[in-house]
């Protein structure tokens, strides 16, 4: 063991260089690099777009099942709950619950006006939500009901949930956002049990990017055949949304939910968080089940909460959690709460010690939050970002997403839907391209054309473990590092093939206005320190400002 130990050291240690370089699967600003294989899957500039609005969802009728119910929701009963709901966080609005001055029916009803009034076929729609439960007023009133018998299990309880579509929901269809997918009916992804357990309201579907981002490679994150173009409440057409957990991060920002949940590969979640000013956390690969989802790479996927405030964040977190045996990557440990007032009432950066890019320090936000941190308490240290490549990694993402999704199709999709390849799904986008595919499937075509023994697989995936760990690993040991200070999602490419959590909290605007995060990465496990330490830095700093079109 202890040559185990040694050889990886030297191995790490012969394989680190300093550079300046930033990487990113999806980077949201022109002037960061990216690693040559990645470039076909990092976010575009976009400003103008193929396709704005969706062809496959009727207004009239997703808003028919509602109709009497919402009669009696009038703008003046919404003008009285405005301050008791937006922008509060969930111990807020479960305090006015408990108080009988607002009940989880209002609190959905308001959601729904919102979402009605904002979302689509008007000069403000950001295209955020893909679907909605037609149950949900109904279940909505079971929850009231449930409150008067002391059933309330957990903060989540009654809170109305939003879930990028490519999380399985029984009732709701789960398309990725793709036309083939328009008729999966499934049955309830692992967390999505976890969630109505507790006692959360699924209140419907978030949009993202078509197939999580991982489909047509020139196009516009935010954009999916089924959900329109997603755009980003702080600049319509003007600030990229982020992906590909546009939707989700969107709607959260606009307060059409209390909380919605992300998915990522590589930055899926940091990157709609930190663009719709919106905290985002990505968890420690197997923290929560993947089981139902709709995958890219078994080896990289988790899903995550997206949050206006850090306390939601946990609350979500730990509303996920549960050991799934069906996820060989799987991990949970009982003893662990990731939400209690205590959690955060005795966080402190006192005795913290975090590596900041020397690169970034040029960002003025980014120096600002540092500033913010040392006020605090932590200790910073200035670092040279290695020049650790990540060589196979659009491979890795081909090689699994060649098998996983079938896995899925067979064990998790809808048994009807008849695809057995993702050749079979290429074959019927190409029979209706224009209006299927705009802007091509060219990342689908290149996982077809993909192949490797399972050698060449293995070795791909442990070099690129055995990089992003080094990326984070030595600064860490060399200078007696708690984590690691980025920007964004800039770094969430080594942190995905690390298998490292990351969570990135709103640290201001830029002088265009688009928004920014400063995001913690640490080791495996570390998610109630990144809480933690996120907690901390947004109550010192007080940046996120809320969308002012949308209030």
């Amino acid at each position: 063991m202890r040559f185990l130990i040694l050889s990886c050291l030297i191995l790490c240690a012969a394989s680190c260089k300093t550079s300046e370089e930033k990487t990113s699967r999806e980077n949201t600003t022109n002037d960061i690099g990216v690693p040559d294989d990645l470039s076909a899957i990092s976010t575009k500039s976009f400003r103008e777009f193929k396709v704005l609005d969706s062809k496959y969802i009727n207004n009239s009728e997703l808003w028919g099942v509602f109709k009497d119910d919402l009669r009696d929701f009038t703008e003046s009963t919404y003008n009285e709950l405005k301050p008791l709901v937006l922008d509060q966080d969930i111990p807020t609005i479960q305090k006015h619950i408990n108080a009988r001055k607002l009940s989880y029916e209002q609190l959905t009803k308001f959601y729904l006006y919102r979402i009605r009034q904002f979302d689509r076929e008007n000069e403000l729609s950001l295209n955020s939500v893909i679907a909605l439960n037609p149950n949900i007023i109904a279940e909505a009133k079971q929850k009231d009901r449930e409150l008067l018998n002391k059933m309330l299990k957990h903060p989540i309880f009654g809170m109305p949930i939003l879930l990028k579509d490519n999380i399985n929901t029984a009732g709701i269809p789960t398309t990725a956002g793709a036309v083939a997918l328009k008729d999966n009916t499934v049955e309830d992804a692992f967390i999505v049990n976890q969630l109505k357990y507790k006692g959360a309201l699924i209140l419907g579907k978030a949009n993202l990017s078509e197939w999580a981002y991982f489909f047509c490679g020139d196009c516009p994150s935010g954009y999916s055949a089924i959900g329109g173009q997603t755009l980003n409440p702080y600049g319509r057409k003007v600030i990229d949304t982020g992906g590909s957990s546009s939707g989700s991060g969107v709607a959260v920002s606009a307060n059409f939910c209390a909380a919605a949940i992300g998915s990522e590969t590589s930055g899926s979640i940091l990157s709609p968080a930190s663009q719709n000013s919106t905290v985002g956390f990505k968890p420690t690969i197997g923290l929560l089940s993947r089981s139902g989802i709709i995958p890219i790479s078994s080896t990289l996927d988790t899903a995550g909460p997206i949050t206006k405030n850090v306390v939601d964040n946990a609350i979500l977190l730990d509303a996920l959690i549960g050991e799934d045996k069906s996820d060989t990557k799987s991990v949970f440990d009982p003893s662990v709460k990731y939400y209690t007032p205590s959690n955060f009432e005795k966080a402190s950066f006192k005795k913290k010690r975090f590596g900041a890019f020397k690169s970034l320090m040029e960002d003025e936000l980014y120096a600002n939050a540092i500033n913010v941190l040392k006020t605090q308490g932590a200790e910073i240290v200035e670092i040279e970002a290695l020049d650790i490549a990540l060589p196979g990694f659009l491979r890795l993402l081909n090689l699994d997403m060649k098998k996983d999704l079938v896995a899925y199709l067979n064990t998790y999709g809808n048994k009807n839907l008849g695809y057995t390849s993702i050749e079979d799904i290429m074959a019927f986008n190409n029979k209706d391209s224009l209006n299927v595919m705009p802007y091509g499937q060219s990342l689908f075509q290149g996982i077809a054309d993909d192949s490797a023994t399972e050698e060449e697989f293995t070795k791909i995936k442990t070099t690129l473990k055995t990089n992003g760990k080094c990326f984070f690993d030595e600064p860490m040991k060399a200078h007696n590092l708690d984590g690691i200070l980025s920007i964004n999602n800039y770094h969430a490419s080594h942190a995905a093939v690390a298998e490292y959590p990351a969570i990135t909290v709103p640290m201001g605007y830029t002088d265009g206005g688009v928004p920014k995060g400063l995001t913690f990465i640490s080791s495996r496990l570390t998610e109630l320190q990144l809480l933690q330490w996120a907690y901390v830095y947004e109550q010192a700093s007080e940046m996120r400002t809320a969308p002012v079109n949308y209030n």
